[in-house]
């Protein structure tokens, strides 16, 4: 277990982690696997692991290796070793705080006041806190309401404008049906209407040839007359 660790250092997470080591998150995944491979050890809160200053230093010199990046891994995890076997080597010792304990009334009354009004200052913090969250929490409300109300009108504008569309399609489809069928009924007048001066065309054809006929009979009835009379006076 990990023991190189100063007390309160701070944590990072993956994300921070690799902002801080100027790498792509997913990057940081993969150095992580590859340093786990070879011995190195992670603070880990369930599978997630937990980053400190000395896991993005090791972050750092992967990223700017020109070595394999098992070898150095495997170098970075031999001086985590080093360094936590240095680490139980080393007495800590405890300061007791007993002895420092101040022991004049007027000094414990004073931290006493000191300690009431961080406390205050903490619960009134925590107070602000949670109403700003409260306030975070109605906004983020809001925000769903309106996005809500948005897509709604959006996809009822979307229904209505579609609703519009199929009805002028709808009504060119039956102006054009119509147009077409007095354009049909245009040509089948104009049809009939050819065919009946061409009916009336042949009857004066037939009633001009008749006429012709009857004049020319008339014509060679009055030459027949007088070709018989005169032929008596040759006789």
């Amino acid at each position: 277990m990990r023991n190189d660790i100063q007390p309160y250092e701070r944590s990072f997470t993956s994300k921070e982690a690799a902002e801080e080591a100027g790498i792509a998150t997913p990057t940081v995944r993969k150095y992580g696997q590859i340093l786990e491979r070879n011995g190195y050890e992670f603070l880990k809160d369930g599978d997630r692991r937990i980053f400190v200053q000395s896991d993005i230093e090791a972050l750092v010199a992967l990223r700017d290796t020109g070595k394999p990046l098992d070898e150095t891994a495997k170098d970075l995890a031999n001086q985590q070793q080093e360094r936590i076997e240095g680490s139980n080597g080393t007495d800590i010792s405890i300061r007791d705080t007993y002895d420092n304990f101040p022991q004049d009334p007027n000094q414990l009354n004073e931290i006493i006041s000191f300690l009431a009004s961080e406390i205050a200052a903490t619960r009134e913090m925590n107070v602000q806190v949670l109403n700003d969250m409260n306030q975070l929490k109605t906004q983020i409300s809001r925000l769903k309401q309106d996005h809500h109300d948005i897509s709604s009108n959006i996809g009822n504008s979307t229904q209505k404008t579609q609703a519009k569309i199929e009805k002028l399609a709808e009504q060119q489809k039956i102006h054009y049906e119509t147009l077409l069928q007095q354009e049909k009924q245009k040509s089948e007048y104009l049809q009939k209407e050819i065919q009946n001066l061409r009916e009336e065309q042949k009857k004066e054809w037939r009633s001009q040839n008749e006429f012709n006929k009857r004049l020319e009979e008339v014509i060679q009835k009055p030459k027949e007359k007088w070709d018989w009379l005169f032929s008596l006076f040759r006789k």
